[in-house]
């Protein structure tokens, strides 16, 4: 049986030939649909009423009213059905004419196949489900600044919104940026659940985290014998997404020579496994997000511009959580939300003066610093509220103290002034804090600025981290 919304998927049956509305009702009715059925135009009016049909199969030419007037009674009202048209005297003029100016979802001429209706309607209900799940949606992000699991009543979290829900619909390739821990793999999951693939698989890839030698099996797949270690066979993330959506993450870490073949498996939309002589034709939507700036990698001949232009399609930027502070309060309720959720917690919200202490911070590890720092003063509070002395000790510096290098600049500009007194961890702290802000977070630049290798930049932060509890970096 096809459910939408738990309930069987009705349809409305409209003709005024006994033997001819009989035998569709029939026929639809054998395909798993709740069916009804309708002498003319008015008649099917009337039985809507009652009858909250999601697909009308109607004739034309009907007396007292015909399948153009019906429509023209729907086209302006809200929820109305998707509808197919069937006649006996069809001509392109008028199927362009029910289709665009009528809203009729397609159009079909009599004697109908069945496996072309049976088509219809499927694609008729999707698109349905889809338009209703988009107008919920919409509905929740202006009552609440929500958008799938982002969260955001800013205008910058606005802006956001609004692309992601233009460019969902389509199949246009989307390059989301932004700094680490704004939430990039959120902005894609919401473009895939609002998309016309929501029902299709969602994988995810980080380019970053794979070696060179695995990274082009976890794209692409292998055969048995491929290579060592390739003791079967595998699909790789391309060919598990089909029909869906793959989401390159970290896409600017992605080597070089895998950027060949990726842009080859993007214009041919087909996908060899390795050691395979045969290929996959694919129907995968692309989505791919970093947080270091591509046009700086092509400049230093470290990504492909050929790639560039095919993903960058259709931007997507993601502000910092620093440039969006007012956005902090409902953050923290949503977090909370959650947090309750999976520590099994009753965190109820985060007293005032927590929330001002918040949004005097610089957020270098954005929403997911935040992340860090509330789940960790939500288990110290465990029951009740949030207090200052829930928060990690980096939020209880006295004014004396050596400040965050992002607090640092905001003073001084570019120029890092540090007390005398200070100890040489607290200035190279400092020192890596304000390199990081000024390439906002790229940690590949940075490094080559401090003149520093990646690994020891990562063993620094995470030192960091370690001494100030979750979320200090």
């Amino acid at each position: 049986m096809i459910e939408t919304d738990h309930n069987p998927t009705r349809v409305l049956v409209v003709d005024d030939e006994e033997s001819q509305r009989t035998a569709l009702a029939g026929m639809i009715a054998l395909w798993g649909y709740s069916v009804e059925t309708a002498t003319d135009g008015q008649d099917a009016l009337d039985k809507l009423a009652a009858f909250r049909a999601h697909v009308i199969v109607t004739d034309l030419n009907m007396p007292r009213m015909t399948g153009q007037e019906l429509l023209q009674h729907l086209k302006d009202q809200a929820g109305s059905p998707a509808a197919i048209v069937q006649t006996a005297f069809g001509s392109l003029e008028t199927a362009l004419s029910l289709i665009h100016d009528l809203g009729a979802f397609w159009f079909l001429e009599k004697p109908v196949q069945s496996q072309a209706l049976r088509l219809l309607i499927e694609r008729a209900v999707a698109q349905q489900g889809l338009a209703e799940h988009a107008e919920r949606l919409e509905r929740e992000l202006g009552y609440h600044g929500v958008l799938g699991e982002m969260t955001g009543g800013s205008p910058k979290m606005q802006e956001v919104f609004a692309l992601i829900q233009q460019v969902a619909p389509s199949r246009a390739a989307v390059l989301i940026t932004g700094e680490s821990g704004t939430g990039k793999e959120l902005a894609a999951r919401a473009i895939h659940n609002l998309s016309p693939r929501r029902s299709a698989p969602f994988v995810a890839i980080n380019c970053a985290a794979l070696p060179e030698t695995l990274i082009e099996s976890e794209l692409f797949g292998h055969e048995k014998g491929a290579f060592t270690g390739a003791l079967e066979r595998r699909a790789g993330c391309f060919e598990l997404a089909q029909n869906g959506t793959v989401l390159l993450d970290e896409i600017g870490d992605m080597p070089m020579g895998t950027q060949a073949k990726l842009l080859r498996v993007l214009e041919d939309q087909r996908v060899r496994r390795l050691g395979s002589k045969n290929e996959v034709q694919l129907d995968v939507r692309v989505i791919a997000a970093t947080n270091s700036p591509l046009e700086i990698a092509m400049r230093d001949n470290r990504f492909r511009e050929d790639l560039f232009y095919r993903l960058n399609v259709f931007p997507v930027p993601l502000p910092p959580l620093r440039d969006r502070l007012e956005d902090i309060p409902s953050l923290v309720s949503a977090l909370l939300a959650d947090l309750n959720r999976k520590h099994s917690i009753k965190v109820a919200e985060a007293t005032p003066n927590v929330l001002e202490i918040l949004r005097t911070h610089n957020w270098p590890g954005n929403v997911r610093e935040l992340r860090n720092v509330i789940e960790r003063a939500a288990i110290l509070a465990s029951e009740g509220v949030i207090r200052p002395e829930h928060l990690p000790p980096l939020f209880h510096q006295t004014p004396g103290a050596v400040r965050p290098a992002a607090a640092v600049a905001a003073a001084n500009g570019n120029e890092l002034r540090i007390p005398v007194g200070s100890t040489i961890e607290h200035a190279e702290r400092a020192l890596i804090e304000l390199t990081l802000e000024h390439t906002k977070n790229n940690k590949t630049r940075a490094a080559e600025i401090l003149g520093i290798s990646q690994k020891t930049l990562f063993n620094k932060l995470r030192e960091y981290g370690a001494q100030d509890g979750p979320g200090a970096i």
